[in-house]
């Protein structure tokens, strides 16, 4: 069930297609450098470094979105993070200098960053325990849509300033229709007080299912970045067949999240993160399997996607359910934590493959679900208490 917002004055589905569409930008943000980084590297000097900043604005915008949708609801965050992100499309499309673009790729972070929090929270108080997992999973699919239309774009058309300011129109469009709908208002705590956030720091269920995503997002964050190296020096493939592989990444995942609502109702939420751990686990061994066909490549990245595709969705429903009142603070503090997962687990493989200990990938990225099969039911029992 949704819900009830009769007496509130918002359209659930409204509001829902509002939150698809900010997770769908939040795509384009977060794959907008990797298509025209070699575009902007023959216009200007050190475009290299647009990736590191990116990440700060991400990161920022992580942080900065709880604490203000629990005190102020969600309409005038959600404007403004996508204000930000169409001025960092816009920026990239029309601004030739290295500062500007620096600029332009922060902006772009910061709204990319506020628009994740805040849909993945706005969801999970738009409804139930019974609901919620299933619809952060096909929030969570609307991302891969908008990382694979922004690749594909880019794939058909040469000139990138074309598909930036298709999406900047539509994006546009998008905040008009902020602007005519009701969104919740303030959360249960009307006056949250300065030190939520700190006390939050204090739940251990929190805490466990913030490792959860640590070990989720070091996860995706290796397995996107050196997985086509892994595939070129380790499993003998081109390096375009290796990057094709990746496309199928993605593929896997969005189907995985369009799946998850129907296989929660069948099987509980315990129950269906474990089924779908062991098929990323099973993709990930069959990273093992050299071969002159790309296919084993292929099916793997398929399994892996598909596998790692519930993970956010069913530990944010958890952490709503827990923390109703707090969500976005919660949310908040769970993603922030998993970014520096990410950076862990990207900057130790990096180290590995310094070293050319390419085939440490797959035991690293096996060792990271691993540990999730182990945290995860640890994690539901504490929150329990």
């Amino acid at each position: 069930m949704t819900k009830n917002s009769s007496r509130t004055g918002y359209s659930t589905p409204a509001v829902f297609i509002a939150a698809c569409a900010g997770m769908f930008f939040f795509g384009v943000a977060m794959l907008s450098l990797g298509p025209i980084l070699g575009q902007l590297n023959q216009l200007v000097e050190g475009a290299n470094k647009l990736p590191a900043t990116m990440s700060i604005g991400i990161f920022l915008g992580t942080i900065l979105f709880g604490p203000v949708v629990d005190r102020f609801g969600y309409k005038w965050l959600l404007i403004i993070g996508s204000v930000l992100e169409l001025a960092g499309l816009q920026g990239v499309a029309n601004l030739g200098s290295i500062g500007a673009l620096h600029l332009s790729i922060f902006c772009l972070g910061l709204g990319g960053g506020i628009l994740n929090g805040e849909t993945n929270a706005l969801v999970s108080d738009l409804y139930d325990d019974s609901r919620r997992g299933g619809r952060l999973g096909l929030l969570g699919a609307f991302y891969c849509i908008g990382a694979l239309v922004w690749v594909l774009m880019n794939y058909f058309i040469s000139d990138y300033r074309i598909p930036l300011n298709i999406l900047s129109a539509v994006m546009a469009g998008f905040i008009v229709y902020y602007c005519f709908h009701r969104f919740p208002e303030k959360q249960a705590s009307e006056n949250v007080p300065a030190t939520s956030m700190a006390g939050l720091l204090k739940s251990l269920p929190l805490i466990l299912f913030a490792l959860v995503l640590f070990f989720e997002s070091g996860f995706e964050g290796a397995q996107s970045n050196f997985t086509i190296l892994y595939l070129v020096q380790e499993g003998g493939l081109t390096a375009a067949v290796a990057t094709l592989a990746m496309t199928w990444f993605t593929v896997g995942m969005m189907g995985g999240r369009f799946l998850l609502g129907k296989m929660m109702e069948r099987l509980g939420s315990l129950k269906t993160l474990y089924v779908y751990l062991s098929v990323a686990l099973a993709g990930v061994l069959m990273m093992f399997i050299r071969s002159s066909s790309p296919v084993p490549a292929y099916v793997s990245m398929v399994l892996i996607g598909f596998g790692v595709g519930a993970t956010f969705p069913v530990i944010l429903n958890y952490i709503g359910g827990a923390f109703q009142g707090r969500s976005g603070s919660a949310i908040s503090i769970a993603i922030a934590i998993a970014l520096i997962g990410q950076y862990t687990f990207n900057f130790l493989t990096g180290t590995l493959y310094d070293h050319g200990n390419y085939v440490s990938l797959p035991f690293l990225l096996s060792g990271a679900i691993l540990v999730m099969m182990v945290l995860v039911p640890v994690s539901v029992r504490a929150s329990k208490k």
